[in-house]
C-alpha cells in the first residue's frame, strides 16, 4: 500500500508542478508546517522524510531534539491544518503500518 501511494502521490506532484511551470500564473502557496509525529523510532522518522523529500513541492527540513515534531516546507498550501492533514493521513500514516 505504500509504495502504491507513494506512486500516486509522486504522479500527482509531477503533475502540478510540471503545470505550474507551463503556464503564466504563479499558483503556489509555499509555507512552513510544523508536523506532531506520532513516530517515534528514527528508522519512521526517517522514511517518512525520505517520502516527503523525494515528493516535488515538500522538503522536510528539520526534527525537533525531542523527535516530536517535523519541520515540513510545502509548496501549496491551502491551508497548515489541511497540509498536516495531508502527510499524517497519507505518508505517515501508511510508514507507521509498514515498519509498527
Amino acid at each position: 500500500g505504500l509504495a502504491a501511494y507513494f506512486f500516486w502521490e509522486l504522479v500527482k506532484a509531477n503533475s502540478r508542478l510540471a503545470l505550474d511551470v507551463a503556464t503564466p500564473r504563479f499558483n503556489m502557496k509555499p509555507g512552513i508546517i510544523a508536523l506532531p509525529l506520532d513516530a517515534t523510532e528514527d528508522g519512521q522518522i526517517l522514511l517518512l522524510s525520505m517520502l516527503i523529500n523525494t515528493t516535488p513541492g515538500s522538503v522536510a527540513l528539520d526534527v525537533s531534539p525531542d523527535r516530536k515534531i517535523l519541520y515540513v516546507h510545502v509548496m501549496y498550501m491551502d491551508t497548515p491544518d489541511a497540509a498536516r492533514e495531508e502527510i499524517k493521513k497519507g505518508f505517515e500514516r501508511r510508514v507507521l503500518e509498514v515498519l509498527s
